[in-house]
């Protein structure tokens, strides 16, 4: 409802990020309340140039939904004195270029926070600000590929496989969030900012706690490195990808009630006492044997016939969903985290809200991403008072203003 006060009112944030990592940080921040400004150079940022070409791109107005854009030139002097009055007055600086470049423009943590004591900084990168490999070239797929998901991922006689989604990126974005909120909280008891960093491979580590387990536990040589679907360390059963007649489902048995739950969908009590399938660890000596009864069972049975028997056993059971029935997930909708939305540059969508609930406080309304330097007046003209006199002599130096179409 409005005027319902949220989490992170009153902040200001200043997101100078790119693609996923840096922007999904600045989105949850603008969805729990602060004013984000977005920052990107006269010819926009990449995604936003790739949207250009392909005329729209919708991950750019997932990520920037309640934000405010403003086209500004770092690299012109004029621009940096622009930057610099601005970060006088944020709480947070958000950036994910490679390390060292706002350093080189003067504009880093130690000079920014020379300025505005109270500045958070939050910088975010592939492999982080220090180190061996702080400065090699970092994207979704090769920081999976360093940090070990990519080995991990994929069938036992296949190549690596990277994930299909950018997994890696938004575990950085999210971390890059809780940094940042961390900090802010810091800031409460000191009234001093702090600058806190993100790698994307740091925060992919942990997500490989069913493989590393495997890895110590002694099976290192015994087992392959790709389980497919099967659990990551092999060491469950059933958990796996099964074949319905319409499309697949995942089940899992983490319990053994879970199991004898199972057992009575599939109509299989007479197993109950079967020295075979009597424990996770017999279960999983007999793996291909627990999922061959698993796999003829639904063989027959719709992927919603196969769900509903085992939810109605207590058993953890899911479709497998093809992107249409995902963005139309009544579930998603009613929850408000997802919204269709009539966006002005890439037509009716579904647009995310964020995955952070605040009681009391009802999810925004999605306001779409903005037009490259489209809020220019407000921040420029409303936030630092600039005169329009001032503003048009600085879109004719070229240090606001959108390049876009030029690039």
């Amino acid at each position: 409802m409005a005027g319902t006060p949220r989490p992170l009112d009153g902040l200001f944030v200043l997101d100078l990020g790119q693609i996923y990592q840096g922007p999904y940080a600045g989105f949850l921040m603008a969805m729990a309340g602060a004013t984000v400004v977005k920052i990107e150079p006269p010819a926009g940022e990449p995604l936003r140039r790739r949207a250009a070409v392909a005329g729209g791109s919708v991950p750019m107005a997932m990520l920037n939904s309640n934000k405010k854009s403003l086209a500004l030139d770092l690299k012109n002097p004029a621009g940096r004195e622009v930057f610099l009055r601005l970060a006088d007055r944020a709480d947070v600086l958000i950036e994910n270029f490679a390390p060292g470049s706002m350093d080189k423009l003067g504009l880093g943590a130690a000079a920014l926070q020379a300025r505005n004591p109270r500045l958070v900084y939050a910088a975010a990168s592939g492999y982080g600000q220090t180190g061996r490999d702080a400065h090699n070239l970092a994207m979704d797929i090769t920081v999976q590929a360093a940090s070990g998901i990519l080995h991990c991922t994929g069938f036992t006689d296949g190549p690596p496989v990277k994930c299909g989604p950018a997994v890696v990126d938004f575990l950085g974005g999210a971390h890059l969030y809780a940094a940042v909120v961390t900090a802010l909280f810091e800031r409460e008891r000191t009234g001093r900012g702090r600058a806190v960093e993100v790698a994307m491979q740091d925060a992919a580590y942990p997500a490989l706690a069913s493989n590393l387990g495997m890895f110590f536990g002694g099976k290192r040589d015994a087992l392959p490195p790709r389980t497919g679907n099967r659990h990551g360390g092999l060491s469950m059963a059933p958990y796996n990808v099964y074949r319905a007649a319409d499309g697949w489902v995942a089940v899992i048995s983490v319990t053994e009630e879970h199991w004898r739950g199972l057992l009575r969908a599939m109509g299989r009590d007479d197993l109950l006492d079967d020295p075979r399938f009597a424990s996770n660890t017999a279960r999983v000596q007999h793996m291909a044997e627990v999922d061959g009864m698993v796999e003829d069972w639904m063989r027959g049975l719709s992927r919603a016939e196969a769900v509903a028997a085992a939810q109605r056993s207590g058993v953890p059971a899911a479709p497998v969903r093809d992107l249409e029935e995902v963005v139309n997930d009544l579930h998603l909708h009613e929850r408000g985290m997802l919204r269709w939305v009539d966006h002005p540059e890439v037509g009716r969508v579904t647009l995310p809200s964020s995955p952070l609930r605040f009681e009391g406080a009802p999810a925004l309304e999605i306001v779409p991403s903005s037009r490259h330097n489209a809020d220019e007046a407000e921040v420029l003209g409303g936030l630092l008072g600039l005169s329009d006199a001032e503003r048009e002599a600085l879109r004719a130096a070229g240090v606001v203003g959108s390049k876009l179409n030029a690039a």
